[in-house]
């Protein structure tokens, strides 16, 4: 399915502008993938919540997203969180019900997804260390 015009107008904006801002912030939360394509590290930032050894997440353009379509293809990822790097697998919950997950994850993250998301998926990551 082709992304809407909206779908392009926020990918864009977040992979020239707002990401390259929040990369920089240092407890930013962080996803490390590999590239499915390049096999280089690529860093997305992103909201969501540890819950003991696992961290949860809603990716607002579910399998569209290209960090999802890397999880995909090598589930095995890194977070940063609170300024700290865990190593960790990824798995994508196509049956979770990603709005009431969202109600559970902080709602400041949540602000982009909601007005944003158009195909929203849950990801869990079980954190290996």
């Amino acid at each position: 399915m082709a992304d809407s015009l909206r779908d392009r107008v926020t990918k864009f904006f977040q992979k020239n502008i707002a990401n390259q801002v929040m990369r920089r912030m240092p407890f930013q939360t962080l996803l490390e993938t590999t590239g499915r394509t390049s096999g280089q590290p690529r860093v997305t930032p992103l909201g969501g919540k540890r819950i003991g050894d696992e961290f949860w997440f809603v990716s607002e353009f579910g399998d569209r997203s290209q960090y999802v379509r890397n999880i995909m293809a090598d589930p095995a990822v890194r977070v940063r969180i609170n300024g700290r790097w865990h190593r960790g697998t990824a798995h994508l919950l196509p049956d979770d019900d990603a709005h009431a997950r969202m109600r559970t994850l902080p709602q400041f993250n949540n602000l982009g997804v909601r007005a944003f998301g158009t195909n929203l998926l849950t990801v869990r990551v079980d954190l290996l260390d």
